[in-house]
């Protein structure tokens, strides 16, 4: 007896495993993040997924009647799950480039930003030209690790290091074996915000904006942008904004002005 309520309990497991399978795989849209990018995607205390960007893509799943299964995925990794079909959708505060859109598609912008340098308070680093003979951190493939390779000459910055996510560099930051980190600003703003040792020594503008990245033949592509038009219209991406970064964003901002599907 005691072996047949053990082999019960197994059979009970193996159909609860195979069930949670089942409904993963029956997600309609996967949608790849990199969790710990703060505050777009990140996982709270009781380990919730939540962020601007997971409020966002859910509300669109919700309008287009599609069931959404968030997969955690270095941001490095977003591109060539994209591409293969992995996900269907891509989100982690992603730039729109030109390089970008030769290969891949991207829904109207929701978010303006810029890179910034961050620092510890304590650095006698205010500008960027003080980054001479320095380490500077950076996120793998994004627009910052593009900056600083472009301009490791100019800056005569002494080495790149690379990370997969906002906060292990902030802590190699913190521990002094990086110098400095250049990432996107809205959230190096949001995670030093009550963290004295850390300051912003430099904003670089580069006039980025942000949206949902898929593979070029993505079937729901103009539905979502359509959503994503309903959604600016009904101020549903500007309260989003102010619930995240505590700010209202201007009328002017791809936040809240409805803007056409990037193309090159």
């Amino acid at each position: 007896m005691k072996f047949k309520g053990l082999a019960a309990r197994l059979v009970l497991t193996m159909v609860a495993v195979a069930t949670t399978a089942g409904s993963a795989m029956a997600a309609d849209w996967v949608v790849g993040a990199n969790i710990g990018n703060v505050p777009w995607e990140f996982q709270d205390a009781s380990g919730k997924f939540v962020g601007f960007e997971i409020d966002l893509v859910n509300e669109v799943a919700k309008r287009a009647g599609k069931t959404v299964q968030i997969e955690n995925i270095p941001f490095n990794g977003l591109f060539p799950a994209v591409q293969s079909g992995r996900i269907q959708i891509a989100v982690s505060s992603i730039t729109i480039t030109p390089k970008r859109l030769e290969s891949l598609a991207f829904a109207q912008p929701y978010y303006d930003s810029d890179q910034s340098l961050s620092v510890l308070k304590t650095a006698k680093i205010d500008k960027l030209e003080d980054l001479s003979g320095k380490t500077v951190g950076v996120d793998t493939a994004s627009t910052g690790d593009i900056y600083a390779t472009e301009n490791t000459a100019k800056l005569k910055i002494a080495k790149i290091s690379r990370y997969e996510g906002l906060a292990p560099a902030m802590l190699d930051l913190a521990a002094g074996r990086i110098d400095g980190y250049i990432s996107d600003i809205p959230a190096v703003e949001y995670y030093i915000k009550d963290k004295p040792q850390y300051k912003i020594a430099a904003r670089i503008p580069t006039n980025e904006r942000y949206s949902f990245m898929f593979a070029k033949n993505f079937a729901e592509a103009a539905k979502i942008n359509d959503i994503l038009t309903t959604l600016k219209k009904e101020g549903f991406v500007a309260a989003t904004h102010k619930k995240w970064f505590g700010s209202t964003p201007p009328d002017s901002s791809s936040s809240v002005k409805v803007m056409d599907v990037p193309k090159l």
